[in-house]
């Protein structure tokens, strides 16, 4: 995995990091949405660099966000497992006020959050369990999650932790940016907040492990409906 980033030229330049751009790049589908999403708020003469929606969770949690960073498509190695890496749709290093946030985003329109944990368990190898084991370890979960949890959260969340650690940030955090305007599997995301203990509320940054080092976050954001026409 190349440590060196291009910066972008537009949405465009976010085609070529899919596995798969002639079925992925699509209006209406997530890959493109976010890009253009992103894009565009980094485009604002008056901006911070944030879509809207991203910064508005931020505030409450320091003066004036802004966004000092963004890599598409960026992995984050896990141990364990046949496929070593979490692949975010972007990650993101912003500012609060005095602190310094690391988030994996997760972009969806009307995408599911893929297989469940206990489908992803189904004839587990050593190498899938090591790598639950990690995973749950590092999130403060005492026990394995149950199986109608999606594998993607727990795995997309842990490399928010990770990336915190590499970056020294003040704390992580994870957030679905959703364009469903229906908030498809918005439920299957409260879901896995519940196994923290916390009530999930759209738009919301909430703080799941607020006692960690570094401070856990989770939210989902309601992208506007714009960026799914272009």
């Amino acid at each position: 995995m190349s440590k060196v980033y291009i910066p972008s030229n537009g949405a465009e330049d976010w085609k070529r990091l899919l596995a798969d751009p002639d079925k992925q790049w699509r209006p209406g589908y997530s890959a493109k949405t976010l890009a253009d999403r992103w894009e565009r708020a980094n485009k604002e003469p008056k901006g911070n660099g944030l879509p809207g929606e991203i910064a508005s969770m931020l505030r409450p949690h320091g003066d004036a966000p802004e966004l000092l960073l963004a890599i598409p498509e960026h992995k984050v190695p896990l141990p364990g497992a046949s496929r070593g890496e979490s692949q975010s749709d972007v990650f993101a290093l912003a500012r609060a006020g005095g602190r310094t946030f690391a988030i994996t985003i997760e972009g969806k329109v009307n995408e599911p959050f893929g297989e469940t944990l206990g489908d992803w368990l189904q004839n587990a190898s050593d190498g899938k369990r090591e790598r639950l084991a990690f995973i749950c370890d590092l999130l403060g979960l005492g026990s394995a999650p149950p199986d109608h949890i999606r594998y993607q959260l727990l795995h997309r969340t842990a490399s928010a932790v990770i990336e915190a650690g590499r970056f020294k940030t003040d704390a992580a955090a994870m957030i679905v940016h959703s364009f469903s305007q229906e908030r498809r599997w918005f439920e299957d995301f409260k879901n896995f907040g519940a196994l923290f203990g916390s009530n999930i509320a759209a738009d919301e940054l909430t703080p799941v492990r607020p006692n960690a080092r570094p401070p856990l976050y989770i939210g989902w954001a309601c992208g506007d409906s714009i960026s799914l026409s272009n």
